[in-house]
């Protein structure tokens, strides 16, 4: 005989538990995976970070499917400039980018000689290695590893091509309650240079802050189901890295 009490129970449990984890996920924090190399060497293809969703307040798209029930953001905070931001990408609205803040609204952001200048002042790098190798898709490429100051005072690394291939832009100026982002791996970045596919990305679309990996992993190695591989594929060293 099948207790329908004991059947209700369990399904009420499991409809507040699924209750609690879209205000927790749409309110709070929300689990990302990075897919891309373009955030690299900051962030990896395989990572695991947690994105707060409150630190620029909220839109429709702090909710699962974004749903039309804001209009507007409420309860928000300006971005840092120098923030690695997860946002949806104009193009779509629907697809979820993460990159690094560098143009508020009103800034003039352009790349002169392989430069980047912001407000007509050459952004400061300092060139820290000449012989790495990162991802670029499937593919790996040499580059110069630089640490990059913001005039905030927001330091992180960056790397170029050794032959510099993203080496002039006209000038991008930042329209009001608009920003402009770029990849840590300049180039091989999908991002605000490229106006018909990502540009200028309205506040409305910020969905949250990158804050730390939890979890990592290089699948190149093995799937994580693959235990016998694990202290090859897991990237311990990874866990609960502050994300700068």
């Amino acid at each position: 005989m099948i207790d329908k009490k004991f059947i209700f129970e369990n399904v009420k449990i499991l409809f507040y538990a699924f209750i609690i984890a879209i205000i927790i996920r749409s309110l709070i924090i929300q689990p990302f995976y990075i897919p891309s190399s373009s955030m690299e060497p900051t962030l990896l293809v395989g990572d695991r970070l947690f994105v707060t969703k409150y630190t620029y307040g909220y839109s429709k798209h702090s909710f699962p499917f974004s749903p039309s029930i804001l209009k507007n953001r409420v309860l928000f905070s300006t971005p840092k400039r120098g923030d690695v931001v997860v946002f949806k990408t104009p193009a779509d609205n629907r697809t979820d980018y993460i990159k690094r803040l560098i143009g508020l609204p009103g800034d003039k952001i352009q790349f002169i000689d392989s430069n980047l200048f912001l407000n007509s002042s050459e952004i400061f790098k300092s060139r820290i290695a000449k012989n790495d190798k990162i991802y670029c898709g499937n593919s790996t490429i040499d580059v110069f590893t630089f640490e990059e100051k913001l005039s905030n005072g927001k330091i992180y690394k960056t790397v170029y091509l050794k032959n510099y291939s993203y080496q002039n832009s006209d000038p991008f100026v930042v329209p009001e309650n608009y920003y402009f982002f770029l990849g840590d791996n300049r180039d091989c970045s999908k991002d605000s240079r490229f106006l018909s596919s990502v540009g200028y990305v309205h506040k409305n679309n910020l969905v949250g802050k990158a804050q730390f990996i939890f979890f990592s992993s290089d699948k190149s190695i093995g799937s994580f189901f693959a235990f016998w591989k694990w202290h090859k594929s897991i990237r311990f060293n990874r866990f609960f890295k502050k994300i700068i």
